[in-house]
């Protein structure tokens, strides 16, 4: 096959998948959060295997422990954070309009000298920043909703994905096996060598992220609960939830929390400090300790990048394109190597007239 027909082939190939996935998006989330599971709990499958279970064995056993994890958790922490919800929205309004007066109030006089805006002005601008963000964060969620349950309900995606998973987790040394046997023989140790690659970066960051998400939120969360924030549990079990997003999940959690310390605490500015010293002590942990020991550089994406195909996906794809966001942009990203590799060893980038190894001569 000529380089033409193999770029076709692919080309091609991308295209069907892309239209695919655009196509199937609605009813795609239980099988990608299956797909997802099976991929996170695989190396615990094999290490089982490798101390005498079956694959079967193991994977029930594995499979099992997670569903009961996941039900006593829900058990234990979702009423409460359902009522803490339930009370957050209810009382939405009472603080945005509290935590309007306090700011107007303080800073109205310092802004009117400065800059000439006078109160009523800065009441007026709050309040339209403040409706525009709660439309965008309404639509935001709206899509996210509509991505997810345009065809299942959460039940249906609560007894799809485990099944999913039981049988992807069940079969996934055969399936390896078998599409390795696909492979067209004079490109099998290129593909090979890709693969690996790409099943680093995502492996690191998937399993990697997912501890520094779950670590966060109980952190975020435990440590505003101590501080006695209302709504404290929600607010950092989400931030934590959200740090996929690289700067977001912090970013929005703390932007939330210190509206609703300033309309609890006000005038008492110690426990203000220490709402502001929970998120600067969380991403200190994250910065230096969670990520580096648990994720990395294993994507190799910039974070601007990362948020980018975060968003891109989402939009597209709802939230099916944020699980699948990351995989693929960290794919995507080996491929983009992989082609600067070929491109800087041929004729195109060295010249006709320089030999083969005069660049290899240079760069020495």
């Amino acid at each position: 096959m000529t380089l033409q027909r193999q770029i076709s082939f692919w080309l091609l190939a991308l295209a069907a998948a892309i239209a695919f996935l655009y196509v199937f998006s609605p009813i795609l989330l239980p099988f990608v959060a299956g797909m997802a599971l099976a991929y996170l709990l695989d190396p615990i499958a094999d290490r089982l295997e490798a101390i005498g279970l079956s694959r079967l064995a193991a994977t029930v056993t594995i499979l099992v422990l997670f569903v009961i994890l996941f039900i006593v958790a829900l058990i234990v922490i979702l009423p409460v954070l359902g009522s803490q919800l339930a009370g957050f929205i209810e009382n939405l309004p009472r603080l945005i309009g509290n935590l309007q007066g306090i700011i107007t109030e303080q800073l109205g006089a310092r802004l009117h000298s400065i800059t000439g805006i006078g109160v009523k002005d800065l009441q007026s601008n709050f309040g339209d920043i403040l409706s525009k963000s709660a439309s965008w964060f309404g639509g935001l969620l709206q899509s996210v909703w509509s991505g997810g349950q345009a065809v299942l309900s959460i039940v249906s995606l609560f007894v799809v994905t485990p099944v999913v998973a039981f049988y992807l987790l069940l079969d996934w040394d055969r399936m390896v096996a078998k599409i390795d046997d696909w492979l067209p023989r004079d490109h099998r140790d290129v593909i090979h060598r890709l693969a690996r690659e790409m099943d680093k970066a995502v492996a690191g960051f998937v399993r990697g992220q997912f501890s520094v998400c779950l670590l966060l939120g109980i952190f975020y969360a435990v440590g505003l609960a101590a501080v006695g924030l209302n709504f404290g549990l929600l607010i950092g079990l989400g931030a934590g939830m959200v740090s996929f997003i690289p700067y977001v999940g912090a970013t929005l959690g703390f932007v939330v929390s210190l509206g609703v310390a300033l309309v609890q605490f006000w005038p008492d500015w110690p426990w203000i400090v220490a709402v502001f010293g929970v998120f600067a002590v969380g991403q200190f942990l994250e910065g230096n300790i969670l990520q580096p020991k648990l994720v990395g550089r294993s994507v190799g994406l910039h974070p601007v990048w990362l948020m980018f195909a975060l968003f891109a996906f989402g939009y597209l794809l709802g939230f099916v394109g944020l699980l699948i966001a990351v995989p693929v942009s960290a794919m995507i990203a080996v491929l983009v190597r992989f082609a600067l590799e070929q491109y800087r060893s041929s004729r195109l980038y060295i010249g006709t007239g320089v030999p083969p190894n005069a660049r290899e001569k240079d760069d020495a």
